[in-house]
């Protein structure tokens, strides 16, 4: 990862709410990308088509039930799924990958019925954050929001309704993960820049890939990340708290998408009785427990999150007031980057 108190602005990838790759820079991932994803599918040519995702994107009780003759190819990084989707069927992207291409890189994914049964909420980041009516590229799977993750910090805990102010104690220098995304950081500030400059004050690190090590092991004791890689952990350590502040907090999406490559291949027809699967039970518990969570309508996510312990079902279904609060990440115009940036370097901590 690029360091916290200095990050290139070349690409736009930065940007997304995606992490950049670590040290490097988004057409030299792409490059290296399409080296791995070519060799990994080079052996799988004429055997059916194939669903590319990234390592820990797809929760292995799903993607274990992908229907023959369907095949699953996992990458380490997803630049390296997006170099590879020619040779692909379909794609596993988070919306902040899934927008660094232009539309046309994507075909329709086909799945009007089940996208009938989603959320009102799911319909922009279907379409990539095109105007309604527009066809849908994407089937938006999962709804991750940014959440903040403690160890050993009853203090903070018993403060949370600070929300991400949280992030600016004093005793957190030094303590603090942040997401490799500059453009999360920011949101969780709201763009202020004094507020800004305390955030970035106390980071040890900014790093998707390592940060939760870096929790665990003591080095920090606060971390921003995605919600379904908190749920499995709170139920075997006991050192971990978790705040969803109520101001709410940036979101992120999980997404299948249909590269333009095949869409016209009959072959390459998602899989829509697989699809389906995460919508209802026996599948839907077993996604809500890894904390994954389709954005289904908030009555039939009542009933799901029902059998779970009441801590953990407040995180996986919050009151609607906080999920109202919470925001999308849509691409960025050109205009917008250069403001963040120099917003960005600005906040930048001083060095001597």
């Amino acid at each position: 990862m690029a360091a916290p108190d200095r990050l290139a602005f070349s690409p736009p990838l930065a940007w997304s709410a995606a992490p950049p790759g670590r040290g490097l820079g988004r057409r030299q991932l792409l490059r290296l990308g399409a080296i791995g994803g070519l060799g990994l599918l080079a052996g799988c040519r004429g055997q059916g088509p194939q669903l590319l995702a990234c390592r820990g994107d797809l929760p292995a009780a799903w993607s274990s039930r992908l229907p023959r003759p369907w095949q699953l190819g996992l990458l380490d990084d997803p630049a390296a799924v997006l170099a590879a989707r020619a040779r692909a069927s379909l794609l596993q992207l988070g919306d902040g990958w899934a927008t660094e291409l232009a539309r046309p890189a994507f075909g329709p994914i086909g799945t009007p019925e089940l996208m009938a049964r989603l959320a009102p909420e799911a319909g922009p980041v279907s379409r990539l954050y095109a105007p309604e009516g527009a066809p849908s590229l994407a089937f938006p799977w999962s709804c991750n929001p940014w959440v903040l993750l403690l160890r050993n910090r009853p203090d903070l805990q018993r403060r949370r309704t600070e929300g991400w102010d949280l992030l600016l104690d004093a005793s957190l220098k030094a303590k603090l993960v942040l997401p490799s995304s500059p453009r999360v950081a920011i949101a969780l500030v709201d763009g202020d820049p004094a507020r800004l400059r305390r955030l970035r004050q106390n980071v040890l690190a900014q790093d998707d890939r390592h940060g939760l090590s870096l929790l665990l092991s003591g080095a920090a004791e606060a971390l921003v990340l995605p919600r379904p890689r908190v749920v499995p952990l709170l139920r075997r350590d006991p050192r971990l708290s978790v705040i969803l502040p109520e101001q709410g907090a940036p979101l992120g999406w999980s997404l299948l998408l249909r590269p333009a490559s095949s869409s016209a291949t009959a072959a390459a027809i998602p899989p829509l009785e697989w699809l389906a699967a995460v919508l209802e039970p026996p599948l839907l518990p077993l996604l809500l427990a890894g904390g994954w969570v389709p954005p289904l309508p908030r009555a039939a996510l009542q009933r799901a999150v029902a059998p779970f312990p009441a801590a953990v079902a407040s995180l996986l279904l919050p009151p609607a007031a906080v999920l109202a609060r919470c925001r999308d990440l849509p691409p960025l115009s050109a205009s917008e980057r250069v403001e963040l940036q120099a917003l960005w370097d600005g906040a930048a901590p001083a060095t001597i």
